[in-house]
């Protein structure tokens, strides 16, 4: 068995042309888990070797359109790949809200583009995927399980974006905890007790130190990276890998001010600045 977590976005709303909207991908031997869908995520899975028909799955932390921006091109794309009309629809697993609004109404744009495609390939399949929605838990809940593998979600605070939530994977190997966009709180500790590998948003709120307040209500509702560092060492986490990053790294020693405010936050274990597909093997 192996189980690894890779990044196939590291941006945020600003477009960059090295980094791709919000994502991560978690593979744990033939389940290809991928959480959240941000611009050019069908891009970074076919860098991470993945064949879009056999994504097992697609989880989704909140509607914010980073993170949603290529779900479209994610459902379309596997349909198009599929050359034998054979590959049953892809599960999609979101939070109620608007979340959950978006997703219902996710191919109504598309459908003339379909009945072309399908029209001229004399095909009889259309795109299709099997909505999974859950009701915002109390505590991590179980949502979605394939044999030993179990996804859980925990509400997470991301307001005003309502009905946001983070993701545990936990696998014969270990466990991971995604956060999905929030602020450091318990409900993060929560969802990340005992896990291998937390993928964590990350902003560096001393960046907006000096702009007018107009421009920092952004540090309302994500994490700094100073109080990721004293949550992580609380959590005794083994391996924290930063994405989201916000102001996105360009230089060696942009990434480093990263770390070292991670650091000044107590956390003493494996840290990764990620690039997209970054990958990391996930061992208890």
């Amino acid at each position: 068995m192996a189980t690894s977590v890779t990044i196939t976005g590291t941006g945020c709303p600003i477009p960059d042309p090295e980094r791709a909207g919000p994502g991560v991908l978690v593979r744990h031997d033939d389940l290809t888990l991928q959480f959240d869908a941000g611009r050019s995520t069908v891009q970074r899975l076919a860098g991470a070797d993945v064949w879009v028909p056999d994504l097992t799955a697609v989880f989704i932390t909140h509607h914010h359109s980073d993170h949603v921006v290529g779900l479209a091109d994610v459902v379309l794309t596997h349909w198009i790949m599929d050359r034998t009309d054979s590959v049953s629809p892809l599960p999609i697993v979101a939070p109620s809200g608007p979340a959950a609004s978006f997703v219902s109404r996710l191919l109504d744009e598309w459908e003339d583009d379909i009945a072309v495609r399908a029209s001229h390939a004399g095909r009889d399949t259309r795109p299709a995927f099997d909505f999974l929605p859950f009701e915002i838990p109390h505590q991590p809940t179980e949502v979605w399980r394939r044999g030993d593998v179990i996804v859980s979600a925990g509400q997470v605070r991301h307001e005003p974006c309502p009905n946001s939530v983070g993701y545990r994977i936990d696998t014969p190997d270990g466990s991971v905890a995604i956060t999905g966009d929030t602020r450091v709180c318990d409900e993060v500790a929560e969802l990340a007790e005992g896990v291998d590998v937390l993928v964590y948003e990350a902003m560096r709120f001393s960046h907006f130190d000096d702009l007018p307040p107009r421009r920092r209500y952004i540090t309302d509702y994500h994490a700094d990276t100073r109080l990721i560092g004293a949550q992580a060492a609380a959590l005794n986490v083994p391996t924290l890998v930063l994405t989201h990053l916000i102001p996105s790294p360009v230089t060696e020693a942009e990434r480093q001010l990263f770390v070292d405010e991670v650091r000044s936050g107590g956390f003493e274990g494996e840290l990764v600045v990620a690039d997209d597909l970054f990958t990391v093997a996930v061992r208890s």
